[in-house]
């Protein structure tokens, strides 16, 4: 049980862990359904919230794996206790379905929250979003693939906005165009078969890789975003963030990229306190006026 919880505090890179008393649950929220099954997320609000969201992509290698929010409370302390209401949203996972899928379920998880903003306590205008890998590259896609809301649409939720305001992604893809031109096989040093077998939301119709692609989606009207990266990553190289990084700078975004010297693919102990605390003090930086 001791390594148990040392393992643990490594993951979540010793943040602070709010009470499950001081946290309001609203769980299992629906804002949309697919193949009969519903898509859902959760709300967190701290006891004194601070009237901002911070959106979390739950997603790894595009899987999306359900939790009980009463874990992910111990997972966003250091958030719910600046006062940032969390939202995890879960997607539609691999393998059965792919890239474009999930972000298309993540957009209009975004819309929905916004349509139901003051139930939640938040404003809608201070809504940040982030994730890791898979996840870093779904924020990076809802931040730089925005609108204001298809006004002719049937469904209600699609006439909402899906902007957000501010973006921070760990890691995260930014290309796949790589794995459909690469003739060698490889890719980042993973064979594109390995590759495929152990992320089956890769393979799409090569078509739609540029609708999923954050690099090309960049210009001067997307939020300010961060990237934090590690220059030892064996599978989402740091070149994907410096390349994004030159489009924001091109485009004149309000933009900063950390790289963690030696940090691999995920963050622990000290390089995941740093990511973690960088994270905060941008969020807190452009949803409130604490900074």
């Amino acid at each position: 049980m001791k390594l148990i919880t040392q393992l643990f505090l490594l993951l979540i890179g010793f943040g602070s862990i709010a009470s499950f008393a001081d946290v309001n649950i609203k769980a299992d929220i629906i804002y949309g359904h697919k193949d009969g099954m519903a898509l859902v997320y959760d709300v967190l609000q701290p006891e004194e919230p601070n009237g901002a969201a911070i959106v979390f992509m739950m997603s790894g290698g595009w899987y999306s794996s359900w939790a009980p929010p009463e874990n992910r409370i111990r997972q966003f302390g250091g958030m719910l206790d600046a006062g940032f209401t969390m939202i995890p949203v879960y997607h539609g996972s691999a393998p059965r379905y792919h890239i474009p899928d999930a972000y298309s379920d993540v957009s209009r998880a975004i819309r929905h929250i916004k349509m139901n903003a003051e139930s939640y306590g938040i404003d809608a205008d201070r809504i940040g979003v982030t994730g890791g890998s898979a996840g870093g590259h779904l924020a990076l896609m809802v931040g730089l693939d925005s609108d204001q809301g298809v006004t002719d649409d049937a469904d209600e939720v699609m006439r909402v906005s899906n902007s957000v305001a501010a973006v921070v992604a760990y890691f995260p893809p930014v290309e796949f165009r790589e794995i459909e031109s690469a003739e060698v096989g490889i890719v980042n040093e993973v064979p594109i078969e390995e590759l495929l077998g152990r992320f089956p939301a890769l393979d799409f119709d090569e078509k739609l890789i540029p609708s999923v692609a954050p690099i090309l989606f960049v210009d001067n009207s997307d939020p300010p975003t961060l990237l934090i990266h590690g220059d030892a990553d064996p599978l989402v190289n740091v070149t994907h963030s410096y390349a994004i990084k030159e489009q924001f700078d091109k485009n004149q975004v309000e933009s900063e990229l950390i790289v963690i010297p030696g940090a691999e693919h995920g963050f622990r102990g000290e390089d995941a306190i740093r990511a973690n605390d960088a994270r905060l003090v941008w969020f807190q930086k452009y949803l409130t006026d604490e900074l």
